[in-house]
């Protein structure tokens, strides 16, 4: 069958080259980015590069830094979990394992959170994220490594699937924290600085990213990478970056699961998020599973099975071990929609705005910015 997905935008790199380019700038082999003396990558987690542009007039600096061509297209699925991890090792979901935000163990009826299940969902930081870390490789070989994040991360089983062999390195406030990359990287010649700031994301998640809450968040990211665009050295280079964007869905939108919903009919397990599920079937029931979906939801959703998925690259290379983490039946929202189970007792993730997960530009078109040596 003709699956009809999105086409990539023939201007964007990948996220998944950024920090490794970066790398290779230090040593002056990129072929992406000019020689720098040392580097700061700079995420500011949920910032789409259609955001943006809809937001420029209140991100003065940063929409007076790059142009339209200056972005990049996150992995799929165009979620925190998998693009950071995707980033940080620069392998792609596929390879690394982490292929969504809650995905099944296999072997076993429990989905995982990737992001903040590492510890009750007894996964093991060097095992289950399986590509080694660019910082670890990096910090081995005797490059000061950092990691300027919030307090709240120090520790997790995600920072250290993803970051271990870098020094972690607190503050509260994104300004705070964009001096401290700045010192770091004048400090440490050589260094690769990870520079991180959830707020907007947490921001878009509550109130939607067209909200006042998200505007606020947006003027002070804006600031902080002002401000280290204005401390850091001449040779040190920036680039200012994104996991994922962002998009508003209305409670209207919602479509919700219940036991008397025949979508649910042979699904032992409904994982994922909100615009990409991994649904994993009973033994058997995959192409049945497939067929519901599409006859009921093709106008709302990209609906494949694990092989079609496979097959199309959405996940790119895929290792075997990865395999049976992907869901039997593949469902990624078109427009503004977003699926609940709605036979989950938590009912607070149906009162998010703003999603993201799936593979509409909005959500993984991000920008890439060059700033001092980069730029």
């Amino acid at each position: 069958m003709s699956l009809s997905l999105p086409a990539a935008s023939p201007r964007a790199r990948s996220l998944t080259g950024v920090v490794s380019e970066a790398v290779a700038a230090l040593d002056g082999r990129s072929e992406w980015f000019a020689p720098a003396r040392s580097a700061v990558v700079f995420v500011i987690d949920g910032l789409g590069a259609h955001n943006l542009a809809e937001r420029r007039g209140h991100a003065r600096f940063l929409g007076s830094v790059g142009s339209r061509r200056d972005v990049a297209r996150t992995v799929f699925p165009s979620t925190t979990a998998a693009a950071l991890t995707s980033l940080l090792t620069g392998t792609d979901p596929g390879v690394h394992g982490i292929v969504g935000y809650r995905t099944r163990i296999p072997g076993t009826n429990t989905a995982a959170n990737q992001l903040h299940g590492w510890e009750t969902d007894g996964l093991d930081p060097r095992t289950w994220q399986r590509s080694r870390p660019l910082f670890e490789i990096e910090s081995e070989r005797g490059r000061p490594c950092f990691v300027v994040s919030r307090p709240d991360y120090t520790g997790t089983g995600f920072t250290a699937a993803t970051l271990r062999g870098a020094e972690f390195v607190s503050a509260g406030d994104v300004r705070e924290r964009a001096a401290i990359a700045a010192e770091l990287a004048s400090r440490h010649p050589g260094a690769l600085v990870y520079l991180y700031a959830p707020d907007l994301d947490s921001a878009g998640h509550r109130d939607g990213w067209q909200s006042d809450r998200w505007t606020d968040a947006l003027e002070r990211a804006d600031a902080a990478a002002r401000d280290l665009a204005g401390a850091i050295e001449p040779a040190t280079g920036v680039l200012v970056t994104a996991d994922h964007g962002m998009v508003d869905v209305p409670a209207h939108k919602h479509v919700l699961l219940t036991d008397a919903d025949a979508l649910v009919d042979g699904v032992e397990i409904v994982g994922g998020e909100p615009r990409m599920l991994h649904l994993y079937t009973e033994p058997g029931a995959e192409d049945a599973v497939a067929s519901r979906w599409r006859e009921r939801e093709q106008s709302r959703a990209w609906v494949l099975t694990r092989d079609e998925a496979i097959g199309a690259g959405l996940f790119g290379t895929v290792a075997p071990e990865v395999r049976d983490r992907i869901g039997d039946v593949v469902v990624a929202a078109r427009g503004r929609y977003a699926y609940y189970d709605d036979r989950e007792t938590d009912k607070r993730p149906q009162r998010m705005v703003g999603q993201h997960g799936s593979l509409t530009d909005e959500e993984r078109t991000v920008p890439l910015l060059r700033l001092g040596a980069f730029g």
